[in-house]
């Protein structure tokens, strides 16, 4: 049962890990785009 425990924990923690990378590429796409559109007014 420890062994069960211990494994959703880490699954979890890898979960959210992941989901943090997503976030963070997508904030970067944005600030990308919103750079590109901003060179293209000037």
């Amino acid at each position: 049962m420890n062994l069960f425990k211990i494994s959703a924990v880490v699954l979890v923690a890898l979960t959210l890990a992941s989901c943090a990378n997503t976030i963070r590429g997508v904030g970067r796409d944005v600030n990308q785009s919103v750079d590109a559109v901003q060179d293209s007014v000037e």
